[in-house]
Order: structure tokens, then C-alpha cells, then sequence
């Protein structure tokens, strides 16, 4: 089985077991976190659609750590213009998470 969640803006397709790093949550490492917004749950022909989600289905999920992602370099730059040069980097924090339980 397998359900689509929302989380921190984004939607995520997860099956029991799945490793993901979503945006940052506030939950120290080893608790239990409930995703409550499921907007698709099932398996083949047996699939509920929310409307906007699934009402009883919820996702439970065990963090695993925190940390941050890969640094991405922003660059403004005009040409023939020498005060006008502009680098900086940004990096996005995460947390990893382990899907343990689906429930419909």
C-alpha cells in the first residue's frame, strides 16, 4: 500500500519503510511524527482520493536525524558593471524520516 502526503508544501508518494528528507519539523531524533493530511491512500484498484484528503487516514513515521542539504550557489551579476556582483549560498535544513504505518 501506498499513500501521497503533504508536508511542509510539498506532496510526497511513500510506502511503508521509505527513507525521505522532508522540511524541517520541530521533533528530536527517535520520536514518533503523525501526518494527518493524506491525500491519496491505497494500492491497484482499491485507491481512496481525498477531497482534499482522506478522512481517517493518517501516515506514521519515526525521525531518523536532522541536518542540512547541499549548498546552492545564487549569482547575480551585470555586465560592464563592477559594483554590481553579487554571490552568496544557501543551505536548506531537513528532516529524515522512516515511514513505519499506513493506515487508511
Amino acid at each position: 500500500m501506498y499513500a501521497v502526503i503533504k508536508t511542509g508544501g510539498k506532496q510526497y508518494k511513500v510506502r511503508e519503510g521509505d527513507v525521505l528528507r522532508i522540511e524541517s519539523i520541530d521533533a528530536p531524533e527517535g520520536n514518533k511524527v503523525e501526518f494527518d493530511e493524506v491525500l491519496l491512500v491505497g494500492e491497484g484498484a482499491d485507491i481512496k482520493v481525498g477531497t482534499p484528503v482522506v478522512d481517517g487516514a493518517k501516515v506514521e513515521a519515526t525521525v531518523k536525524g536532522h541536518g542540512r542539504g547541499k549548498k546552492v550557489t545564487i549569482i547575480k551579476f551585470r555586465r560592464r558593471k563592477n559594483r554590481s556582483r553579487l554571490k552568496k549560498g544557501h543551505r536548506q535544513n531537513y528532516t529524515e524520516v522512516e515511514i513505519t504505518k499506513i493506515s487508511a
